[in-house]
């Protein structure tokens, strides 16, 4: 038998996936748990899905506000491990460092995490170099783009040259990201794009923010998003803002939301990874819409202390990257348990990401590090259109590689009925359940997002306590009837597996006729991002969809902005369009 290495040629160290050990039942019962803390709103025990850690006491966050700065934390009974401020030594394997390809040399803008980290590591490239690549085109091309709310030039440059003289703490050391602006940042403008905190300062970093910072990464910017985190970048009011990088003259084209503008930014080379959250599709969505690898976590894998709330049961803070690899970058760097949010506390330890991320080769065939049955849901590639033909595609580079298996399963009992609208509406009160001091005093703080909130507040007692049990009898079906027949499942939709705080990647397969990219997301089981990373990774080793980049956009008219200082958007273009609250209510997150 031949043995299995490494893209880099070094032996494997064999290690299992998390989904072998995790108990579904324990999972199933914590879900529950978290839904009874999000409707009683009195303090429970939540317990451990790996029975590894006691039960963990929690209560619901109290209302959030530009004068309540806690954020999506609740109150915990007893501490966790993990300091925020303290540098992870998971970022500094070998295996997060790659030999940068010699067509990307020649422009620091077009490296990978994993790339960059590599030469800055080997002093070929220093953190100083890389900010200024990234300033230069977002003085050029933001103009048109308008992916950042706020690009804090000077704060990131001085962060550069502190870096180059500061010991080397891993791959994220030097390393410019983009920040959605629903993420907290110490002393920097924090505003979700929303009237509500359009003043807000916050006077800490999120729990995420400062782990990122802690791994050596800077803070160029914060990016814009969908008002409060509901539809495509927009300004309060609704004028469209943050275009597809693809296409960047025509702001028709979906460019995903509501994470949109840390999408475009690192699409459109303005940054080399970025931060979202996603409580309806918010990273998977533009990150196929825009040529990028996206991991939406299980619930509770990232704290969302220091995070603007949609939901508290379906919030999820993850990645936005443009391969595997540096998708798990990230997310090591992002992960674990907080002593600030309940919900990450009594987890299965974060497992080993970038590793799993790293190709392995039996002789000179790429193969999958574990074994993995491929799950292909009804219709899935069905029919003719652009994007069925690259689905078919990519089932059929899937299954050519080695330790991949495609299985045809069935949709649960009454997957559309408990995956619909329906019951998708129960998040609804969740959302307007923090901001009811606002509701009862000024709509208009909500802007074109009001609907939603409204809809929210009107919801009957009844429909969410029936919606909450129908969200447990859903779990238990996707984990006994979908997960018996395979470790990972294709998916057609986000919303399903949003529902249910289970874990999501999405990465790109292809282009449309039009240029547009064509993107997809597998889902899996509790905690299983390592084996969803190991799949996308050996895919990606043998395609080079995520390779593509977007042509410049033409220089705005006014010509490039100086990034220097702190630099705002650019006044809203007025001619992009405008959503409208009844369009914002039908596409909201």
């Amino acid at each position: 038998m031949a043995a299995v290495v490494t893209s880099t040629s070094e032996p494997v160290d064999t290690f299992e996936p998390v989904d072998r050990t995790v108990d579904r039942r324990a999972f199933l019962a914590r879900a529950a748990a978290l839904a009874a803390a999000g409707t009683v709103g009195t303090a429970i025990a939540l317990p451990g899905p790996a029975g590894a850690h006691g039960p963990v006491t929690i209560s619901p966050a109290s209302p959030i506000g530009p004068g309540s700065p806690g954020g999506h934390g609740g109150t915990v009974s007893h501490g966790g491990h993990g300091d925020p401020g303290r540098p992870n030594r998971a970022l500094d394997r070998p295996e997060a460092y790659r030999r940068p390809r010699p067509e990307a040399l020649a422009d620091p803008t077009e490296l990978t995490i994993a790339e960059a980290a590599w030469l800055i590591r080997a002093g070929k490239l220093s953190p100083e170099q890389l900010v200024e690549a990234y300033l230069a085109r977002i003085g050029s091309y933001d103009g048109t783009y308008q992916a950042f709310n706020l690009v804090l030039a000077d704060a990131a440059l001085a962060t550069a040259r502190a870096a180059t003289r500061r010991t080397h703490t891993g791959a994220l050391h030097g390393i410019p990201l983009a920040i959605k602006d629903n993420y907290y940042t110490a002393g920097v403008p924090t505003t979700a794009n929303s009237y509500l905190f359009q003043d807000f300062v916050p006077p800490f970093d999120a729990t995420a923010v400062a782990r990122l910072r802690a791994g050596g990464a800077i803070v160029l910017g914060k990016t814009q998003m969908g008002p409060l985190a509901t539809t495509r970048a927009t300004t309060p009011a609704g004028v469209i803002t943050t275009v597809n990088a693809w296409t960047p003259t025509n702001p028709g084209t979906d460019p995903g939301g509501s994470s949109t503008g840390t999408a475009t930014a690192v699409a459109g080379r303005m940054a080399t990874a970025g931060t979202g959250t996603q409580t309806g599709g918010s990273i998977t969505a533009p990150s196929n819409a825009q040529n990028l690898t996206g991991i939406k976590p299980t619930m509770g894998r990232v704290s969302l202390n220091g995070i603007i709330p949609l939901s508290y049961t379906r919030d999820h803070p993850g990645p936005l990257a443009r391969d595997a690899r540096d998708a798990a970058i990230m997310l090591t760097a992002m992960a674990g348990e907080d002593p600030a949010d309940p919900r990450s506390q009594g987890l299965p330890a974060v497992p080993r990401l970038i590793e799993a991320a790293t190709p392995v080769y039996a002789g000179k065939r790429v193969r999958l590090r574990w074994g993995t049955r491929i799950g292909v849901l009804p219709g899935y590639a069905t029919g003719t259109s652009a994007t069925a033909l690259a689905r078919q595609a990519f089932l059929a580079e899937l299954a050519a590689i080695s330790g991949a298996t495609l299985v045809d399963v069935p949709l649960p009992d009454e997957w559309d009925l408990l995956g619909g609208n329906t019951f998708n509406n129960i998040r609804l009160p969740e959302r307007s359940e923090p901001f009811m001091p606002y509701l009862r005093t000024d709509l208009r703080g909500f802007g074109v997002a009001v609907t939603s909130w409204l809809q929210g507040a009107l919801l009957g007692g009844n429909e969410f306590l029936t919606g909450q049990r129908a969200k447990l009898l859903f779990l238990e079906r996707v984990l006994d009837q979908l997960f018996d027949a395979c470790d990972v499942v294709v998916q057609t939709s986000p919303v399903p597996f949003d529902i249910l705080g289970l874990p999501e990647i999405a990465f790109p397969i292809g282009f449309s006729t039009a240029g547009v990219p064509i993107g997809t997301i597998l889902g899996g089981l509790p905690y299983a991002e390592d084996r969803l990373l190991s799949v996308v990774a050996a895919y990606q080793e043998v395609t080079d969809w995520h390779w593509r980049r977007p042509a410049d956009p033409p220089a705005p008219a006014a010509g490039a902005r100086s990034a220097r200082g702190t630099v705002a958007a650019a006044e809203p273009d007025e001619s992009r369009g405008r959503l409208t609250a009844d369009q914002v209510a039908e596409l909201t997150q």
